[in-house]
């Protein structure tokens, strides 16, 4: 239970990682490296879907595949992995009243694709029926916390205590707490539970590190962040949300030539090809103007399709690759309608500064103000925006 619980949660923090199609530059080059049959994770696939071959209605394997193929997405990245997750529900996908795993694993993959709405009524509809389910309470904390719904995310997380392990209850309520106006108590609050239970599943080790490494960012502790990431890289094999996280960390702190070899083999990813340019950016790397032309294809691809997931991503771009500071305002509004992580307030606040669009930010600033947000990278941008409003230059 506690890997299916966790799982979920990484899944949501990976969901801004996920791949779109890849053009190479040259025909030498290596597209991708198919996974070997002995692969324990592909062995469980073949496994599942041979039982499944024989036995279609079979629901606990049908679950316990998509469970893996969503997994799968979580480490790697590959959207494709969701999509085998929605193959394998099909039989109960649409039903009027979908069995309550199939509607725990169906709001997991539509929140990944940023149907909140939709997740979240899956999720009461779980939770009326089974209110002692800490995968749907946790998951339930996840999709309020994206929004900013931080007390209601509260909320969820409180059901968790006779639920499931302290450090996942724990885990939940610092996080939020951290970015709800009580960042050094949050953050020594898990510290501590951390401690009282490291030996815990791995997984769950890199979950909590990573959170820990990014409260310490906003909290402006390099040296203590430094340390959590280094321990959740060296723990297990970094799935894309810890590599994009750490990238960032080394972008923000001029560190670029560190993240060149991190990322090099990585760009498959989107938002892993958008770090991996702008380390090049920065260096004045030849191949620069390469791999921005291929994250610009990619977005227009995106933009034909109508899939509007990676907004926040694609407003970088704009701004930090292009310099369109009016498109990437105008991405960063968009997504702002529908997420409101501390990385959608950085953007938003970056591209309104570089924009001169001082009246645009307004209503963040406000949401800021509201929510007690902490944020060390957001300080210097709330300061020169709030004195504008102040001074009447909108």
């Amino acid at each position: 239970m506690l890997l299916k619980i966790i799982s979920v949660v990484l899944l949501a923090m990976a969901a801004t990682a996920h791949a779109r199609p890849y053009i190479p530059a040259d025909d030498k080059q290596i597209v991708e490296r198919l996974p070997s049959r002995n692969d324990p994770a592909q062995k469980d696939f073949q496994r599942l879907r041979k039982q499944l071959a024989q036995k279609p209605d079979d629901l606990a394997a049908a679950s316990e595949l998509a469970q893996k193929y969503i997994n799968e997405a979580r480490n790697d990245g590959d959207p494709r992995y969701l999509g085998y997750a929605q193959a394998v529900l099909k039989p109960w996908w649409n039903l009027p009243q979908p069995p309550v795993p199939v509607l725990v694993l169906r709001a997991t993959l539509l929140q990944s694709t940023h149907q909140f709405p939709a997740a979240l009524a899956d999720l009461n509809a779980v939770l009326k029926q089974d209110r002692d389910n800490a995968q749907a309470w946790l998951t339930r904390a996840t999709v309020q916390q994206v929004q900013g719904q931080y007390a209601q995310a509260k909320n969820s997380c409180m059901h968790l205590y006779a639920l499931a392990p302290e450090l996942i209850t724990a885990t939940c309520l610092s996080n939020i707490g951290s970015l709800n106006g009580d960042a050094d108590k949050s953050y020594a609050m898990l510290v501590d539970a951390y401690k009282k239970n490291g030996n815990t599943d791995p997984g769950v080790s890199v979950w909590v590190m990573t959170l820990l490494a990014e409260m310490a960012v906003r909290r402006s502790d390099t040296a203590a962040a430094e340390q959590w990431y280094r321990q959740a890289m060296q723990l297990l094999p970094p799935d894309s949300y810890l590599l994009g996280s750490y990238a960032d960390f080394l972008l923000d702190r001029k560190r670029a030539a560190e993240v060149i070899p991190l990322l090099k083999d990585k760009t498959r990813v989107d938002a892993l090809l958008l770090r991996y340019a702008l380390a090049l950016q920065a260096v004045n790397a030849a191949e620069a103007s390469t791999q921005r032309e291929a994250l610009g294809q990619r977005f227009a691809a995106a933009m034909m399709r109508g899939d509007t997931v990676h907004q926040r991503e694609q407003a970088r771009y704009e701004l930090q690759l292009k310099g369109n500071a009016a498109a990437a305002l105008k991405l960063a509004q968009l997504n702002w309608e529908v997420q409101k992580e501390a990385a959608d307030v950085r953007i938003y606040l970056e591209a309104a500064v570089a924009a001169g669009d001082i009246r645009a930010a307004a209503p963040v600033l406000a949401w800021i103000r509201q929510t007690g947000l902490q944020d060390a990278a957001l300080t210097p941008l709330v300061s020169r925006l709030s004195g504008l409003v102040q001074g009447g230059a909108a």
